[in-house]
């Protein structure tokens, strides 16, 4: 006898339980409709038909491969299906029974068909009551057995099906029941996850999110997951092209994780502002917007330091988002909460923009990583008076110009970096020891090669600020030499001058 019944049991049930369980401060996961979920998830879609197996008891009794108390409990297990109070009362009154028949198929039947079905069961039976998990960490108690095991050994079958689904069960056992799961089998865990996220076009990319968000709503996890470089892997997932549903569901656990203010001190580095406002900006998805939004506004709020505070709203306005949630707010919402995100947002990304010295925008630019033409570029009185200031703390904005060099793709941001390096060391002579230290000087000469003819004209007049003392001088003889119209130091897609030809 199949288990769909079950099954519809527990989708018509699932709804409530997904509002409660993805409830967290008031904020709601809708995977949009249980059934559209269900037909759109790989894991879903092949469970429903996983159900409808039939499987023969009576040769795996007769085999020896399963014991006849295994045999009885499954028979008249799968005889209740469409009686959910009798099978609720079976499961009560035999949970040993109940815990070591499942323990046991899993450990002696090998047959991928038979183990995707007693595990779909058995993900049905929890899902339908979620305390019946305390039942199988009781009896490996009582064993003195780890009740992880006999899971995690499944994570490392050829069957995706079977290794997603034994996944799943793992993140409910996880979350769910009086006990919460050990540091070293976290740590396993978490680290599986995360390999699986980093997989290429991983089919199951969205069960793999699932079970990452029912885990970083425990506080107690999120702290590890920070702590195997889990907060990198979902920034380089998001910033590839990945669907609505998995922006949606990532996010939610960067929000998860942005709970905890030491999190979104640890969260700088990983340049997730831009990364989530071009998801925002782009986005058509209210379910998506509200999930950024919702993120960024604790970006904003968990953090005690207000200097942090005023960088993530200083980046987001870099970024263009007061513009965007300027234009969200004008439309009316169902969700009031969302409708508060966005008029706090709007708010405090206002305020934070008053009074805005000309290296707060500078340095607001340089740490979203956008650089542009922007007018503090180009201004020799604010690098007269600020270049001394790239630096402070340890030459930290210096060191991000270093960076953008070295890894930007982007022959915009290439070219305003490589001005600024030299513009730094032209208006701080001493400077020019410090980026050949932190490699800034080779890195310029490299982009003298570059494919990009605007490229290769600032590298030359970096490299030239770098390399004489006169730049005044040989700056007036190379704008001399530069074509009519070629104005490249403003920007824009002006073609290469003469001077540059044979660099």
């Amino acid at each position: 006898m199949s288990y769909t019944q079950l099954s519809q049991n527990a989708t018509e049930g699932s709804v409530s339980t997904l509002l409660r369980m993805d409830t967290f401060n008031g904020h709601i996961e809708d995977i949009d409709k249980i059934g559209m979920y269900a037909a759109t998830n790989q894991l879903q879609h092949r469970a429903n038909e996983v159900r409808n197996t039939r499987i023969n008891w009576q040769s795996y009794l007769q085999g020896q491969m399963i014991d006849p108390e295994d045999y009885d409990f499954m028979v008249k297990l799968e005889s209740l299906s469409a009686v959910p109070e009798q099978r609720k009362a079976l499961l009560e009154a035999n949970s040993d029974q109940f815990a070591r028949t499942f323990f046991s198929m899993l450990a002696k039947i090998s047959k991928d068909q038979t183990v995707q079905y007693v595990l779909t069961l058995l993900d049905d039976l929890l899902q339908e009551e979620k305390t019946r998990v305390d039942v199988f960490k009781r009896y490996m108690e009582q064993r003195k057995e780890n009740v992880w095991s006999p899971f995690f050994s499944l994570l490392h079958r050829q069957d995706g099906f079977i290794v997603n689904q034994a996944s799943r069960i793992v993140a409910k056992f996880a979350c769910w029941g009086s006990r919460l799961m050990e540091q070293t089998d976290l740590v396993h865990y978490l680290n599986w996850l995360n390999e699986q996220l980093r997989i290429p076009s991983n089919e199951y990319l969205q069960t793999v999110a699932r079970c990452l968000q029912m885990l970083l709503r425990v506080s107690q996890y999120r702290q590890v997951f920070c702590d195997i470089d889990g907060i990198g892997t979902l920034a380089n997932v998001l910033s590839g092209k990945v669907n609505y549903q998995i922006q949606y569901q990532l996010v939610f656990c960067l929000w998860c994780l942005s709970f905890d203010a030491d999190i979104v001190a640890r969260m700088k580095k990983y340049n997730l502002i831009p990364i989530c406002a071009d998801i925002l900006c782009e986005s058509e998805k209210e379910k998506v917007n509200r999930i950024v939004c919702a993120f960024f506004r604790h970006l904003l709020e968990k953090p005690a330091d207000s200097q942090l505070t005023q960088e993530s709203a200083l980046a987001m306005v870099h970024c263009k988002v007061l513009k965007q949630v300027e234009l969200l707010a004008q439309k009316k919402y169902d969700d009031i909460e969302h409708e508060d995100d966005l008029k706090y947002l709007v708010e405090v990304l206002s305020n934070s923009i008053h009074d805005l010295s000309s290296f707060d925008e500078y340095a607001s630019e340089l740490k979203a990583g956008r650089l542009e033409w922007s007018p503090v570029h180009k201004s020799e009185r604010f690098w007269r008076e600020n270049a001394i200031r790239l630096n402070e703390r340890n030459y930290e904005l210096l060191k991000i110009l270093v960076r953008l060099l070295e890894s930007s793709k982007d022959s915009l941001v290439l070219c305003v970096a490589a001005h600024d390096v030299g513009e730094y060391v032209r208006h701080y002579p001493r400077g020019k020891t410090v980026i050949e230290q932190l490699g800034a000087k080779e890195l310029v000469m490299k982009m003298l090669s570059s494919e990009d003819p605007n490229v290769r004209y600032n590298a030359l007049i970096a490299v030239q600020k770098i390399m004489v003392h006169n730049w005044e001088y040989l700056g007036k003889q190379i704008e001399e030499k530069q074509p009519a119209g070629g104005a490249t130091g403003g920007g824009g897609s002006a073609a290469k001058p003469a001077a540059s030809v044979n660099s």
